[in-house]
């Protein structure tokens, strides 16, 4: 063993000798360390992370078999890995896909701005008239975190977001009205979702079990909620374990853009939503509206 190590290291002394060139290869380097720290941060939190980490245990394993010649675990390790791109391709297909989506947007910026737009504006008519009708709504949206246990135990439905699905989705005939539509990059990607309630016991009273999921899934992801209160008719919106109450049509327009516009990393108060809308609208903070 202490042979194979000498032999290993005089090797890649060697190596680095003859092709070794500080500038380039410390800018290479510099490159890869970032796209590894990317990829980090994008599977940060999902299911990824654990398959991730399998691979890794796999390939140290294949390395140990190697230096201790066990030549029966070697041969399996090494017929498995060489699928090991294929599997990756397969296993993280949604994570390169939100990969790929995020870095169109940072070259089409204006292209992914509009399509925010048009989200939230689907999303507040649809819940301003459900408020209207008292028809209770819970919509998720994906952002970093991935939500594909959610969709999977949900009913796929993989169309565009508009306020006239939603509508239907939620109406009180509707199979799938119960549960929560998830929303994964501008489309309905699911409904009749069921998602993890919150434990929390410090909740307002008053609160059914759509704001307890709403509080529940953004505790463990970090997901933008709209729910509609199918008994008081209003509008909250839930990020991070913690809610806004007591929102119009108007207001959550406000909000969701400035969180969806990267303005917000927490959720206002109501107040604030309401000051921030009349500036929105030209008038002093507190000026009545018009009616």
């Amino acid at each position: 063993m202490i042979e194979v190590l000498w032999n290993l290291g005089s090797d890649l002394a060697e190596f680095f000798r003859a092709r070794f060139d500080p500038l380039r290869d410390t800018v290479d380097i510099l490159l890869v360390t970032a796209g590894i720290y990317w990829l980090l941060l994008l599977i940060r939190g999902t299911r990824a992370v654990q398959i991730l980490v399998g691979l890794i245990v796999l390939i140290a394993l294949s390395l140990a078999s190697e230096l201790f010649q066990l030549a029966a675990l070697g041969m399996i390790l090494e017929r498995f890995l060489d699928f090991a791109v294929l599997i990756i391709v397969i296993l993280f297909q949604n994570d390169i896909r939100r990969a790929l989506a995020r870095v169109g947007r940072g070259f089409f910026p204006s292209f992914a701005e509009s399509r925010d737009i048009q989200i939230v504006e689907e999303i507040v008519r649809a819940a301003g008239s459900l408020s209207q009708r008292r028809q209770g709504a819970l919509i998720v949206l994906e952002r970093e975190t991935n939500l594909a246990d959610m969709i999977e135990a949900g009913v796929s439905v993989d169309a565009a977001l508009t306020k006239e699905l939603l509508l239907s989705i939620f109406h009180p005939t509707s199979p799938m009205h119960d549960g929560a539509v998830i929303i994964q990059e501008g489309r309905v990607a699911s409904a009749g979702c069921i998602l993890p309630l919150t434990v929390r016991t410090d909740l307002p009273e008053g609160l059914g079990t759509r704001h307890r999921a709403a509080v529940g899934i953004t505790e463990e992801t970090d997901a933008l909620v709209v729910v509609v209160s199918e008994e008081t008719s209003s509008i909250s919106v839930v990020l991070g374990g913690e809610m806004v109450r007591g929102l119009d049509a108007p207001r959550l327009r406000v909000v969701l853009r400035e969180i969806l516009g990267g303005e917000r990393k927490e959720l206002p108060e109501a107040s604030d939503a309401a000051g921030r809308l009349d500036l929105v609208e030209g008038r002093e903070p507190g000026q009545a509206r018009a009616r």
